[in-house]
């Protein structure tokens, strides 16, 4: 127990010892440290200081060079402003000069002036004085002049009578039927003339406006060259095999049925191998039938739930087409605003066809073509190129409406907002109403010549040979032709005449009679040309 408590009193005094030393030690550092911080401000705050004297140094010196170069300005100042002051010194003494100048030039023109007026004043005095006189002497010899010319018709006049008198005796006519005689010669000679120069300027116009008129149209024509590709009113879709006619039909009939239901147009599955026809009188619905009918052998699965919902789908993506073709075709003919249902009408013009001549191609070359003949001619192009688009617009409801499509399609333009020169226009353009404006005119020939172009619509061959026969057989009902021959597909007929049998004046009457009797017969697009031949050969042989 002793020995423990020892070694407490040991360690005790082990650990004050060890306090003692540590506190001291550690007070000894601080005071090293605190004389160190003291000795580092010490420093700091006289490099402080010099630097402070050194920016005071800088400033004086910078503030004693500023005040000498504002001295210098001051000094150059001072001597600019007494340049600038003895300047305008100098001026005032000029000016003062030239004041009294004016001072005296004013005198003088006052003076001067006074002078004019009184010169003016005995001026005029003597004006009015000399005008009296003027006046006066005038007056006198206008009396002399008239006294002299009244002497003179009384002679004239007796001279007159005297020669009257004297050509009525020779002659043995009184001056009156003379004048009549003579007046009836002059009158006759003149409507001889006048006649005669008539005839002369018809025939000139007539040359001229047909020279132009052709070149006009050929200007144009050429100006728009389409190509032509036949259509059909038949649709025939193509299938991989004949055994996908049986499912086309379906069992009993009914898918066929429900496709014919969805669509309302007819389908003939017969002979022809791979082959299903669509036919309808409806072009939108027969090619709505023909790309269902695709759609649904791509797929595979055909029954009448997945057939309508084909057509429906089919639907909506043709009007969407419809629709993209009326806004080109609008674009393209350069006629913008147009109502959302003209431009859905002319997209359905897409599937329509006249003579195998799409009527959407048809009614753009229509239109392009009577703006180029209104600009020749200096009509309204903007009524002549919208008139042409939309004249065939009534033939996408035709089938819906009855009446001629060009009355259709008028009224519908009417409803739709266009003037009423485009909606006279296209309702002329089969003569349903009289051409009454230049423009529906244009229209009317444009129309013409877009389906008359070689190629752009199709005939039966037996009609276009009835036509050929019919244009020849009008040419040989009249006396003296000797032959005659239909050519150009109906556009032109040359007659060869018997030269014994027609003279010339009768060739030019011949032509005549046969172009007024096609126009009373026959119907046909564009014009024909008849062309009348009359030659005499003489022949003798050299032996």
């Amino acid at each position: 127990m002793g020995d423990l408590t020892i070694f407490i009193i040991g360690a005790v005094l082990v650990a004050g010892i060890t306090f003692f030393v540590t506190y001291f030690w550690l007070e000894q550092r601080a005071e090293s440290r605190v004389k160190s911080a003291q000795h580092e401000a010490d420093r700091v705050i006289e490099e402080a200081e010099t630097k402070r004297r050194d920016i005071a140094l800088s400033a004086k010196d910078d503030a004693i060079r500023l005040r000498g170069e504002l001295d210098r300005e001051l000094t150059q100042r001072r001597v600019e402003i007494e340049r600038i002051e003895r300047r305008i010194e100098k001026k005032e003494e000029t000016i003062d000069e030239k004041a009294q100048k004016v001072e005296q030039r004013e005198q003088i023109v006052r003076k001067g002036e006074q002078r004019l007026q009184s010169q003016q004043d005995s001026w005029e005095s003597d004006k009015i004085r000399k005008d009296q006189e003027l006046e006066e002497h005038r007056q006198t010899v206008l009396r002399e002049l008239e006294e002299q010319r009244e002497l003179q018709m009384q002679e004239v006049e007796q001279s007159r009578q005297h020669y009257h008198a004297e050509l009525e005796r020779v002659a043995g006519l009184t001056a009156a039927d003379a004048r009549d005689q003579l007046i009836a010669d002059i009158e006759a000679d003149a409507r001889h003339m006048a006649q005669r120069h008539v005839h002369e300027i018809e025939r000139e116009a007539k040359e001229e406006a047909d020279k132009r008129a052709r070149k006009i149209l050929a200007t144009t024509i050429q100006r728009i060259a389409s190509d032509y590709v036949s259509e059909t009113t038949v649709s025939v879709v193509p299938l991989p095999n004949d055994d996908m006619k049986g499912r086309i039909i379906g069992r009993e009939g009914r898918n066929i049925r429900a496709l014919e239901a969805a669509t309302g147009v007819d389908l003939i599955v017969d002979d022809t191998p791979e082959a299903v026809t669509v036919s309808g009188f409806d072009p939108v619905r027969r090619e709505v039938a023909r790309r269902a009918l695709q759609k649904l052998l791509q797929d595979g699965r055909i029954h009448p739930a997945r057939i309508e919902e084909v057509v429906a789908k089919t639907q909506m993506e043709l009007d969407e087409i419809m629709r993209e073709e009326g806004e080109r075709v609008a674009y393209d003919a350069n006629v913008p605003g147009l109502h959302p249902d003209l431009v859905k009408l002319l997209g359905r013009l897409k599937f329509r066809t006249s003579y195998g001549q799409n009527v959407l191609g048809h009614s753009l070359e229509t239109s392009l073509i009577a703006a180029n003949l209104a600009a020749e001619l200096g009509a309204d192009v903007n009524v002549a190129k919208t008139a042409g688009l939309l004249h065939d617009i009534g033939k996408a409801v035709d089938h819906e409406v009855e009446g001629p499509h060009a009355l259709i399609g008028a009224d519908i333009a009417r409803r739709l907002g266009r003037s009423s020169k485009i909606v006279h226009a296209i309702a002329a353009h089969h003569n349903e109403e009289e051409p009454q404006t230049i423009e529906a005119f244009i229209v009317q020939t444009a129309d013409a010549i877009s389906g008359a172009r070689p190629g752009a619509r199709r005939e039966m061959v037996e009609t276009y040979i009835k036509r050929l026969e019919a244009l020849e057989g009008v040419a040989n009902s009249f006396e003296g032709v000797e032959k005659s021959f239909a050519i150009q597909a109906g556009r032109e007929v040359r007659i060869l005449v018997h030269p014994t049998a027609v003279n010339d004046a009768g060739a030019t009457r011949l032509a005549q009679d046969v172009v007024r009797k096609i126009e009373e017969t026959l119907e046909y697009p564009g014009q024909i040309k008849v062309t009348v031949i009359r030659e005499t050969r003489a022949v003798d042989y050299a032996r």
